[in-house]
């Protein structure tokens, strides 16, 4: 009896990448399915910054929520970090704390952006970024938080740069952390806060110079 061959394979056909209109339709969907999809796909698409930062806030499914915030970290243009950045200052807990762990990877490569959030009016946001400082080169964190603790007078913000410093901070700290206990004198907490940091930066091994 004859063997029959099978038909060779054929391979799948690539289904074509969503377009932004697309994507911005599908984030307003009731299906938690598509609406996942489509800030996955958003993912490289600025010009969906824009409907992404709007369906975040009012987003209830954590997975969901979860890219969102991982495709603006991606696409990062202006629209994207002004939408984290305003998402510090939100009162949801998880809103905050999504927008923190995605401007962990944006400051990365862009320092600069945390400078203003250091020197924000409202003191619960510099304290969110003081916790960014920690994804920089140590001297650029030192450097950050001196200039901090130099003129801050919220004792809180100044125990979160303390915090900081104490593990990522280096010697040329040690100035600003010790005039930083002179002015706080009568906050018992931060002085023993900033205390334990500079005994921290003072037991690090001397670093080489190349």
């Amino acid at each position: 009896m004859p063997l029959i061959r099978k038909p060779p394979a054929t391979a799948a056909p690539k289904q074509p990448a969503a377009s932004p209109d697309r994507i911005r339709a599908a984030l307003a969907s009731d299906d938690e399915q598509l609406r996942w999809n489509a800030a996955r796909a958003a993912a490289g698409h600025a010009d969906c910054s824009a409907a992404l930062a709007a369906a975040l806030p009012g987003e209830a499914s954590p997975r969901v929520r979860g890219a969102m915030f991982t495709s603006l970290a991606q696409n990062a243009d202006d629209t994207a970090v002004n939408a984290l950045q305003q998402l510090l200052r939100s009162d949801e807990a998880d809103l905050r704390i999504g927008a923190l762990d995605a401007l962990r990877l944006v400051v990365r490569g862009r320092s600069g952006l945390i400078a203003p959030l250091l020197d924000d009016d409202d003191p619960d946001v510099r304290i969110l970024a003081c916790e960014l400082v920690r994804e920089l080169p140590s001297s650029d964190a030192s450097a950050l938080l001196c200039e901090l603790l130099g003129h801050e007078s919220e004792p809180n913000v100044c125990a979160a740069a303390v915090d900081v410093l104490a593990e990522a901070g280096d010697s040329s700290a040690l100035a600003a952390l010790t005039a930083c206990a002179s002015r706080f004198t009568d906050t018992p907490f931060l002085g023993f806060a900033i205390g334990v940091a500079i005994d921290r930066i003072r037991a690090q091994p001397p670093r080489s110079r190349g």
